[in-house]
């Protein structure tokens, strides 16, 4: 019987799963301190935007939810070398472009749309898709099993 053999990952691998490891865990600590209304974190948010949050339809959780926990579960996927780090990912992205979709629509309040919080969410964008393709591009090579 032929072993199956994985190619072993670089120092680039292990610093980009580790930087994306941190960069995810972000996102999930503002879900988490948002949604638990942590009443230092949301202090630095302006009153329209609590009011906004709080209005939000409860829907609006589970999108926000599968893109910040898909990230985190993507990253630690990576760092275990699973191949169900591009599908993590994947489903990150899902969950990116409805939040987003839905804030667009919604009537965010001007503060949300200055051109630093513009960048934010295109920078944002630009990480979950170099995550996805970076992943996708890893498994392809083998590194990810």
């Amino acid at each position: 019987m032929k072993a199956i053999t994985r190619a072993g990952p670089s120092w680039l691998f292990w610093t980009i799963a580790v930087l994306s490891l941190l960069w995810n865990a972000f996102g999930c600590m503002d879900f988490a301190m948002t949604v638990t209304r942590n009443r230092a974190y949301m202090a630095q948010f302006p009153p329209e935007v609590i009011n906004w949050l709080d209005t939000a339809p409860i829907w609006t959780l589970v999108p926000w939810a599968m893109g910040v926990w898909g990230a985190l579960t993507g990253s630690l996927l990576l760092l275990l070398r699973s191949r169900h780090a591009v599908e993590a990912f994947a489903i990150s992205l899902a969950g990116l472009a409805v939040t987003q979709i839905w804030q667009a629509m919604s009537g965010m309040p001007e503060s949300m749309t200055t051109p630093a919080s513009t960048a934010i969410s295109v920078m944002i964008w630009i990480v979950a898709l170099a995550l996805l393709w970076y992943a996708a591009r890893m498994r392809a090579q083998g590194v990810l099993g």
